[in-house]
């Protein structure tokens, strides 16, 4: 069984084994000051690697705030040519990973209602950049629902490793249903 299996805790109640199409609702919706591992995330939104960008969700407040945290590694596929011999995490993906935690924490907000959505973004203001994320840095993105009018949502996200910012900015995002499977067309 893996580390978080059976938890008294509730927060993740899943073996090694179970794909994440089988973790339990309290995985994807956790309580206040939850934490939501990777195949809580898995479950959560539609990313996969090379795209997924958080590692873990943590201090999970539902309707509220969170924070993911992403482990930034030198085997990152970015890392090969941005920039070769100075390897620095593009700023858009630091963005993205603010998105991608917001996005957790609209679909643990909604709970079953989020079942088969995802959340795109609408607009970027004020992003600003204050140093790089290198191989080795561990970025804890805090993401704070700013405002809610239907299926819209505004956030507030500072990026930070240690106690220095890295990067912030205010970003819409509207919770939609997914596109329809692009029919195989032959033409």
């Amino acid at each position: 069984m893996g580390q978080n299996a059976g938890q008294e805790d509730g927060m993740s109640t899943m073996d090694d084994t179970a794909p994440p199409e089988a973790t339990s609702e309290r995985d994807a919706a956790p309580a206040a000051g939850g934490v939501v591992d990777i195949k809580g995330i898995l479950t959560a939104i539609p990313h996969r690697y090379p795209f997924l960008l958080i590692d873990r969700v943590v201090d999970l407040i539902p309707g509220e705030s969170a924070t993911g945290i992403k482990n930034v590694s030198v085997n990152e596929p970015y890392f090969a040519g941005h920039f070769p011999n100075h390897p620095v995490m593009p700023g858009v993906l630091i963005i993205e990973s603010m998105a991608q935690t917001a996005a957790v924490l609209v679909v643990s907000t909604l709970g079953p209602e989020a079942a088969g959505k995802v959340v795109y973004f609408m607009s970027i203001d004020g992003a600003k950049f204050r140093r790089p994320v290198m191989p080795g840095d561990q970025m804890r993105v805090a993401v704070t629902k700013k405002q809610r009018r239907g299926p819209v949502w505004k956030f507030e996200g500072v990026a930070k490793v240690g106690d220095a910012v890295v990067a912030e900015a205010i970003y819409s995002a509207m919770i939609m249903d997914r596109a329809p499977e692009l029919a195989h067309r032959q033409d």
